[in-house]
């Protein structure tokens, strides 16, 4: 959200400030379609996802003409998905993922890229060109957007996913979650850009992230197999909803 061109993008053409759940459903749709779904039902959502990128245009704030399929913005978006996954991974997971694991998921990742049209040649090769190339992106082009502030306000005070649970008993049901959440969020991000976003962040929060984590990486042994194992236990609930 926060390439001026992505932000931009989502200002302008995304619902995602009047239905941020169903947002959320719509990425989780994407990203386990594609993962666990099979050839055919990965190529098809791949095929829709690019064809409705295809159809976004506009403005940017700072004038600039942008297409959503422009290479760098289309091609940043699939590369923070896959360090947001290696880093929330290794945080709230486990933190024993070896090169070798990580230049395989990369690999992959880069070919699941060409389901949507994201070109080889857009991204870095191995993993550690990957941690250069997205420093570079937040030392020299990311910035504050609005999108990026929308993002923000919605974690901090998220909206009901039920149409009848409003009022007090929402706000009371949706604070731990709601403040994890943030915390998490936020605490992922790196340092330079939260403080471009203007996020205070301090040493009582680091020790609750790492809190949080702690429990996280404690309480996985303990989930049951649906939960361990979100991708295809999702896939199953969603199966009848994800080709419509």
């Amino acid at each position: 959200m926060t390439h001026p061109t992505v932000g931009a993008g989502v200002s302008q053409h995304s619902n995602f400030k009047r239905d941020p759940w169903g947002r959320l459903l719509r990425t989780l749709d994407y990203t386990t379609a594609v993962t666990y779904g099979g050839p055919g039902l990965a190529w098809e959502v791949g095929r829709r996802v690019r064809e409705m990128h295809g159809r976004i245009t506009g403005v940017r704030p700072d004038g600039e003409r942008y297409h959503a399929l422009d290479p760098e913005p289309y091609a940043w978006v699939h590369a923070t998905l896959a360090e947001a996954i290696v880093r929330a991974h290794r945080l709230f997971c486990s933190p024993r993922l070896s090169p070798v694991e990580l230049e395989e998921f990369w690999r992959e990742w880069r070919r699941m890229g060409r389901l949507v049209g994201v070109r080889y040649e857009d991204l870095p090769e191995s993993w550690p060109e990957l941690l250069a190339y997205f420093d570079e992106m937040v030392r020299t082009r990311l910035e504050d957007t609005e999108a990026a502030q929308d993002v923000i306000a919605s974690l901090r005070d998220p909206t009901s996913p039920l149409p009848w649970l409003r009022g007090p008993i929402w706000r009371a049901l949706r604070w731990p979650p709601a403040a994890a959440a943030e915390l998490a969020t936020m605490g992922l991000l790196p340092p330079l850009l939260r403080e471009r976003l203007g996020i205070a962040w301090s040493p009582k929060k680091e020790i609750r992230l790492r809190a949080l984590a702690r429990v996280s990486r404690a309480s996985r042994p303990l989930m049951p197999p649906p939960a361990r194992r979100f991708g295809p236990s999702y896939l199953r609930w969603r199966g009848a909803a994800i080709p419509r």
